[in-house]
């Protein structure tokens, strides 16, 4: 080939790279904007007045992927407090969100009351099970935290994180 092929292959490979770069950007900007103007709204209407359950649990949400954890439990607290009778089962996911804002910031005890609650609403609830397991493995609680990924084995026996936790929890045990 000439120079100048080489230089037109080259070119088409830059120029794609950088189409594929710009896509992948553009896309971040729209979804972080998209749930920008999402969370603002939803501060704002939240902060005129009473909003429902599930307007607390999305801006909680919001705010739990921005990493702004003590807000989001306060928001999170309000939508258990909202929930109607109709929606009791949305009380699971209420507590498993607080739990985890709880175990973000260390604060062990709260989490694991807050996924205990989730668990007497849905037993079956391996998200749950498998963060209760790695809040007791954090607090050095090794037997609750067996118990709890067999719990959860038995729930769902292809829980790869259950089977690797649990295994290592066996060989430290052993």
């Amino acid at each position: 080939m000439e120079n100048g092929n080489y230089l037109v292959v080259y070119l088409g490979i830059l120029l794609a790279l950088l189409s594929v770069a710009t896509f992948f950007v553009v896309r971040q900007v729209w979804v972080t904007r998209r749930m920008e103007l999402t969370l603002s709204e939803l501060q704002t209407k939240l902060s005129n007045g009473k909003g429902t359950a599930l307007e607390y649990y999305e801006l909680g949400s919001l705010l739990l992927d921005k990493k702004l954890y003590a807000q989001a439990a306060v928001y999170l607290k309000k939508a258990l407090k909202e929930l109607t009778e109709e929606e009791a089962e949305n009380a699971v996911l209420v507590h498993n969100a607080l739990g985890y804002t709880y175990f973000a910031q260390d604060q062990l005890d709260l989490a694991i009351r807050q996924y205990n609650e989730a668990l007497k609403i849905r037993p079956d609830y391996v998200t749950a099970l498998n963060i209760l397991g790695h809040s007791y493995e954090r607090k050095q609680l090794m037997p609750q935290a067996l118990e709890t990924y067999e719990k959860s084995l038995a729930t769902e026996p292809a829980n790869e994180t259950a089977k690797r936790r649990a295994e290592s929890l066996r060989k430290r045990m052993a």
